[in-house]
């Protein structure tokens, strides 16, 4: 064996590091022009169904008799506005498609053969992937819930009826708004992993996040059971709504216990789906 052989065979390729592959992941995200476009339309949508529910208030408060105007102000309905149930459900869809699509995407153009071929490490792949999106989603969330606050209070603060972020429940509405986002976001990219077709996570997103929350019933113990473990049912309880009658109450405490079960229980599928399936 000649030297040139004993010192080629002792240079070893250095192992990946976790911030390198959170940056390739980053690159490839923002490298597609649909990501940027697709987050700033969802984002448009979602303050515009807010901002247009305090219009229509704004627009007919003198329709309203003295006694309606105070008690709106009075009971903090303004709050309602703030994130109405239309601009959730747009939210859910928005962010679980671009979820699944981050996974998906890769197996579609066959770019994740490429990746596990560079990174044997599958786990450690798909873990810099569910960081990224959870960080992208968690911070579109927050634009998101923070600009819908602050447009739909500030059109109903000309009546006098805005309310600001220190007024109870206001900053948990936000908050719980905000983080509806990466939750959602990372149930997508758990279908997306299992089924690794974007049809199909995306409609099983909404059959998983929409559907069927919406038909369990909470007349029912079993049934109400089952729908608060759900994203849905726990954004409903964090948020004011001004129904506070239920048959089955439960915590704000267990709706963000949720959202944490949810969040991580949708990360380790993810990762977990990868390790047992070929590409």
């Amino acid at each position: 064996m000649t030297a040139l052989d004993v010192r080629m065979a002792s240079v070893v390729e250095p192992r990946a590091r976790f911030r390198d592959l959170v940056a390739s992941e980053w690159l490839k995200l923002w490298s597609l022009r649909s990501t940027g476009w697709t987050l700033l339309l969802s984002a448009l949508a979602v303050v515009a169904f807010n901002a247009g529910t305090a219009w229509d208030h704004y627009r007919y408060w003198f329709q309203y008799d003295a006694e309606s105007q105070a008690g709106f102000v009075k009971q903090g309905m303004a709050l309602w506005d703030a994130f109405t149930g239309n601009a959730q459900l747009v939210l859910i869809l928005c962010s679980a498609a671009m979820g699944a699509v981050a996974v998906v995407g890769e197996y579609g153009s066959g770019l994740i053969r490429t990746t596990f071929a560079a990174v044997p490490a599958r786990s450690s792949v798909m873990w810099a992937k569910v960081l990224v999106v959870a960080a992208v989603q968690t911070l579109f969330g927050a634009v998101v819930a923070a600009g819908s606050f602050w447009s739909t209070q500030a059109i109903l603060g000309v009546r006098g009826a805005g309310l600001p972020i220190s007024h109870p429940g206001a900053l948990r509405l936000v908050v719980a708004s905000a983080l509806l986002a990466p939750v959602c976001a990372l149930a997508g990219m758990a279908l997306g992993a299992l089924l690794r077709q974007s049809a199909l996570s995306i409609v099983g997103s909404v059959v998983l996040l929409l559907l069927v929350p919406s038909v369990l019933s909470d007349r029912r113990h079993l049934t109400a059971v089952l729908a608060h473990a759900t994203p849905l049912h726990a954004w409903r309880r964090l948020v004011p709504s001004g129904f506070d009658e239920v048959l089955y109450p439960w915590t704000a405490g267990a709706a963000w216990l949720v959202y944490g079960l949810w969040a991580l229980g949708a990360a380790g599928v993810t990762v977990l789906a990868v390790r047992r399936r070929d590409q």
